[in-house]
């Protein structure tokens, strides 16, 4: 690969166009759980079919977790995003022609596949484009669309429903999305790597010192342990809570879209915020290790209201603890950055997706856990909770596994310094 120097302004370019795609990731898998009450009744499913249902697409997404970062650190990814999101975006729209629960699960599979690229591609992305003490914002950012596409969810898919069905909702929402890879393919810069492959990352202050493998240490073991249980939460959020607000709290569909869309929408503001409170703490003479690690803190401890919330009487006071229980949203672009400040220069792809793939298998255990508490206790009480408790214990991970984050002055693991940055800006097309 070709060794580019990428100007600041084409770097959140670069950036712009990971939010759009991000966005577009979470639009097309959360869709389901809108559209979950009319697939339910036209295919005559169960509680359990649902949660398996909701499961399935974490069974491929957290499997290609590990290969997808490992061709992320190797391949071109240029070329890498735009097939996976090409399939993707077929899986979704071909979702709209299944007939029978086997087949949603095939495609709820292939779907998982091509999406796996998100969280690993966009974060080599930062790591190679941003220094070390500038990565929470970007990387907060990016992330930010995950949570816009669920906005978008709650307040067009349920019309797209009403108005059109399920089905055609499910096609157009897949088949007008290819239209993203155009501009992805003239903007994306054709060779991505490092600046300098000389510099390497400085070796972290923690009592247990990095291995020659990149799968037996303590920092990516925190970090694997700290994200499941943050994603423990985040996905009983994702597939549970549209069900919830039209089951319990007996609202339309529309309305449950609208009010799962404040929670989301607050979830994804709060990301890049987040990042950036912590960039600006360690520009202000504060460790990285504090700053990114006590903003963890803060926000997930907001998961605790959570509790209330599935208790209150009222719908308004519910969704208004709920809206607060989104501020976890806080911790996601400083958990990423965790990850890129420990990571060795070369595996910062493979590391996310062994990261991305222990937060998925949450993915896959969550939805099926609350469908099972359901079921035993006729309750959604039980489910929810124990997601906020799950959540606490995440912090254990971060702070008592990984070690202390002591980044290098300047490029650390082969991003692209300020300096390097504004030179030139080519390699667009």
């Amino acid at each position: 690969m070709d060794l580019p120097n990428v100007s600041n302004r084409h770097r959140w370019i670069v950036v712009g166009l990971l939010f759009s795609a991000s966005l577009i990731n979470y639009l097309d898998r959360a869709a389901l759980s809108l559209a979950l009450p009319l697939i339910s009744s036209d295919l005559h499913l169960l509680p359990t079919s649902k949660g398996l249902l909701l499961s399935s697409f974490f069974w491929s997404y957290a499997l290609m977790q590990i290969p997808v970062g490992w061709c992320a650190d190797r391949l071109n990814l240029r070329w890498l995003y735009a097939g996976a999101f090409a399939l993707w975006s077929l899986s979704q729209g071909l979702t709209g022609l299944a007939g029978s629960l086997e087949v949603l699960i095939l495609f709820r599979i292939l779907l998982g596949i091509g999406e796996s690229i998100y969280l690993p591609g966009g974060t080599k992305i930062v790591s190679l484009l941003f220094e070390p003490a500038a990565r929470g914002l970007p990387s907060g950012l990016f992330d930010f669309g995950t949570r816009t596409g669920l906005v978008l969810e709650g307040v067009l898919v349920p019309w797209f429903l009403l108005r059109y069905g399920w089905r055609h909702t499910f096609g157009f929402l897949g088949f007008a999305a290819l239209v993203w890879i155009v501009p992805w393919l003239l903007l994306f810069p054709r060779q991505l790597a490092p600046a300098d492959r000389s510099v390497r990352p400085a070796p972290l202050r923690s009592s247990v010192a990095a291995r020659p493998s990149a799968f037996i240490n303590r920092n990516l073991l925190g970090i694997c342990l700290g994200f499941f249980c943050f994603d423990y939460y985040w996905y009983v959020l994702v597939t549970w809570l549209p069900d919830y607000l039209v089951t319990v709290r007996h609202v339309s569909i529309v309305r449950a879209g609208l009010y799962a869309s404040f929670v989301f929408f607050t979830f994804g503001v709060s990301e890049p915020i987040g990042g950036w409170i912590a960039d600006r703490l360690i520009r202000m003479g504060w460790s990285e290790t504090r700053a990114r690690k006590g903003i963890v803190s803060i926000a997930f401890l907001t998961g605790l209201l959570l509790l209330p919330a599935v208790r209150a009487s009222s719908t308004s006071v519910s969704v208004g603890l709920l809206i607060g229980a989104a501020l976890v949203g806080l911790s996601t672009g400083n958990l990423l950055t965790i990850l890129q400040a420990c990571a060795p220069a070369d595996k910062v792809g493979i590391w996310t997706g062994a990261e991305n793939f222990a937060g998925n298998l949450s993915g896959i255990i969550a939805p099926l856990a609350v469908g099972i508490l359901i079921r035993q206790t006729g309750s959604y009480i039980p489910g929810f909770e124990l997601g906020s408790i799950i959540l606490l214990l995440g912090l254990l991970a971060y702070w008592f596994v990984v070690g202390e984050l002591v980044p290098t002055p300047g490029s650390v693991n082969g991003s692209v310094t300020a300096n390097q940055a504004d030179r030139v800006s080519n390699s667009t097309s």
